[in-house]
């Protein structure tokens, strides 16, 4: 029977349980292991980030964490109030790009991860939450449908406003958010994100046939 390991922990030295013929088997490894090791899960980091950045709790989170998602009505305006200064929209004011490439956008759930490049184009892989076209078989229920998301607000250019600052950071929009901060995080461009708004909001789009 081949033998296999995980890891149990990244802080200090971590025991690496063998599964084989032996259950009890064990074997420490150092911690400089343990850091290379960790290291070598983040493939892709923005600019002036570090593995350690990318598993620290912000405050949003800490919260959002230790409620489990239910802040309390302070903790919430908190949230929304810190969250909204976060916003960045595009200097020209166009929050609509090219919805063909916002399909591609919603349908790539690549990127970021550690089985990935470090050049890997990150998507949003939206259809993991959502229902987006009529024509998609496979979507996930996490988030609402967002079938005929365009038309349903007449295509106004202040709710595609909103959905660039949902995109971007939708804990601006809703505390504790299921949702990942896209552009907060920079695992979107702000190119990515005008497509994918673009995806819900042009009237070409499958989203809103």
């Amino acid at each position: 029977m081949k033998k296999f390991a995980c890891v149990a922990g990244a802080v200090g030295a971590l025991t690496v349980l063998a599964f084989g013929v032996n259950a009890q088997e064990s074997t420490k490894v150092s911690p400089q292991v343990v850091e290379a090791f960790m290291k070598g899960t983040f493939a892709k980091l923005p600019e002036g980030w570090t593995w350690e950045s990318r598993v620290a709790l912000d405050e949003t989170m800490k919260i959002c964490s230790e409620t489990r998602n239910t802040p309390t009505g302070g903790q919430a305006k908190a949230i929304l109030a810190r969250e909204t200064k976060s916003l960045v929209f595009p200097a020209d004011g166009n929050v609509i790009g090219d919805w063909k490439e916002g399909a591609k956008i919603a349908q790539n759930g690549r990127g970021g991860q550690f089985s990935d490049k470090p050049d890997t184009v990150s998507g949003g892989n939206c259809f993991a939450c959502h229902q987006m076209t009529k024509e998609e078989v496979s979507y996930g229920t996490l988030g609402p449908s967002l079938l005929n998301y365009g038309k349903l607000r007449d295509f106004k250019p202040e709710e595609a406003k909103n959905a660039f600052a949902k995109i971007y950071n939708p804990n601006s929009v809703l505390a504790c958010s299921n949702m990942p901060r896209f552009g907060h995080n920079k695992v979107l461009t702000e190119k990515q994100i005008k497509d994918a708004v673009a995806f819900l909001f042009d009237p070409a789009s499958p989203v809103n046939k």
